[in-house]
């Protein structure tokens, strides 16, 4: 049988951090000794190897030109490995996964993000645990087919679909949720799959999608928005989708000047993507009369979709060149299992 090979790629973030004996000061890691930092991966039957970003980059500093680079260096890569490890920041690290989720069409291997909240070089971390559990999920295989074919998170005990996450704390170990999907795998003494929630491989080769679009906004609703703010926001030049955050199932003011705020910019042409503030639950627009007029000028309800994951599907769906009516039907659809539908 085959020795599972594995690309680990760092992009920077705390997980490659360690200590510099000469200063005390943390330092990122070049993982040239990484044998020597955990000697622990000699007991892995794998073949693993090794690159790393440079420059290194903080993940606040994630543009729609680094998930060109990643995808770029799992595309090259690609017939090489039989899976990829990215080592990422945690603060942005739901965006890079929803976004390589789509820029991945026809995965057939696991794609396993994982990082942590205190650096590998310090002796509590969280990382050698994360790190070592990423490898063996991506590496893991039943009957010569990988048992993750798609791009995932890895944090603390859980297995988590990328499009489907959210950093909610910056403090704990557990610093990730995925409140509308079960996880894919719970780690404890067995590593034990959701078999039956985990995509299956892709049926054509693997197409990476490199154009995106980054005319989107986030607009988060408030008690008390200004209406100069709204009307500002919808009229940014350029602009052609919104991601607005609503209350709970999909629900927003029905004052008169917001709706006709909405109504301009969709007549303009911009795509407004109504998506939940919420952790857990979903858009149902109708269900109460505070969202019924949305759903009436034509917003697009994003049903259980995460802030994340929707604004990268609306900048992987404008940079396909979609617009209009056929750019609402994709939004609505589930094209890589970040939504329900």
């Amino acid at each position: 049988m085959k020795t599972p090979s594995l690309l680990i790629i760092y992009t920077g973030g705390t997980i490659g951090m360690v200590i510099d004996p000469s200063s005390g000061a943390l330092q990122p890691y070049t993982f040239d000794d990484i044998y020597k930092l955990m000697p622990v991966l000699h007991n892995f039957d794998y073949t693993l190897q090794f690159v790393s970003f440079d420059p290194l980059i903080d993940s606040s500093n994630v543009t729609p030109s680094f998930w060109v680079k990643l995808a770029t260096v799992i595309e090259e890569n690609y017939d090489k490995y039989d899976g990829f490890v990215v080592l990422h920041g945690t603060d942005t690290m739901s965006y890079s996964a929803s976004m390589l989720s789509f820029m991945l069409e026809n995965l057939d291997k696991p794609v396993i993000f994982t990082g942590s909240q205190l650096p590998m070089g310090v002796v509590r971390t969280d990382g050698r645990d994360n790190f070592i559990n990423a490898i063996e999920i991506a590496a893991a295989q039943k009957d010569g087919l990988p048992v993750v074919p798609e791009v995932a998170i890895y944090f603390e005990n859980k297995l988590m679909r990328g499009n489907r996450t959210s950093k909610f704390n910056a403090e704990n170990f557990n610093a990730f949720l995925s409140g509308n999907y079960p996880p894919l795998a719970e780690v404890g003494v067995h590593i034990r799959y959701n078999t039956e929630m985990i995509l299956k491989p892709g049926n054509y080769n693997l197409k990476i999608n490199k154009e995106l679009d980054n005319s989107v906004i986030i607009l988060k609703l408030f008690p008390g928005i200004a209406e100069v703010v709204v009307k500002n926001a919808l009229n940014i030049t350029g602009l052609k989708g919104v991601i607005l955050e609503t209350y709970g199932a999909g629900n927003a003011p029905t004052d008169s000047w917001f709706i006709d705020a909405l109504t301009q910019a969709i007549d303009k042409g911009i795509i407004i993507y109504n998506v939940t503030q919420c952790k857990g639950g979903a858009v149902d627009m109708g269900k109460y009369e505070t969202s019924m007029l949305l759903s009436l000028i034509g917003v697009v309800g994003g049903s259980d979709i995460t802030t994340e994951s929707a604004i990268a599907k609306m900048m992987y769906l404008l940079g396909q060149g979609y617009t209009g009516s056929e750019l609402k039907k994709f939004l609505q659809l589930s094209l890589r299992g970040e939504l329900t539908v």
